[in-house]
């Protein structure tokens, strides 16, 4: 069985700090590019980064840049989401994504929903 099992998130004051977690399981997803994307109560899923299978290549979101960080474990499969700088804009359910086709930088410009794997999320608050 196929899963994606997102952690790390949590209640952290504006500033903090926080690192999501993203554990495939059930094949290898070392050929996979994988992604981060969110979405906010009441708000469309949105990206946020992405990775390309080999952890050579890397995207992210306006929104995010310069404060996220996206990286793979060495057995490619685990993808992390280092977040500093944290706003509460940033307030949102973090979703894990992985796809055998799609490119990561793909990943970064298509409407979510298309990726052949989801984790079920990590809820993400941050106060101010």
């Amino acid at each position: 069985q196929v899963q994606l099992v997102e952690s790390g998130g949590g209640l952290v004051q504006a500033g903090g700090s926080l690192r999501l977690s993203c554990a495939a399981s059930g094949r290898t997803f070392s050929s996979y590019a994988m992604g981060w994307f969110r979405q906010a109560p009441g708000k469309e899923r949105k990206f946020v980064a992405a990775i390309s299978w080999s952890g050579g290549s890397t995207y992210y979101a306006d929104s995010v840049k310069g404060r996220f960080t996206i990286s793979r474990g060495n057995a490619k499969n685990a993808v992390y989401l280092q977040m500093n700088s944290l706003k509460p804009e940033d307030t949102a359910v973090y979703f894990c994504a992985a796809d055998l086709l799609i490119t990561a930088q793909a990943m970064s410009v298509m409407p979510p929903g298309g990726m052949d794997y989801w984790g079920k999320g990590t809820l993400v608050t941050v106060s101010s």
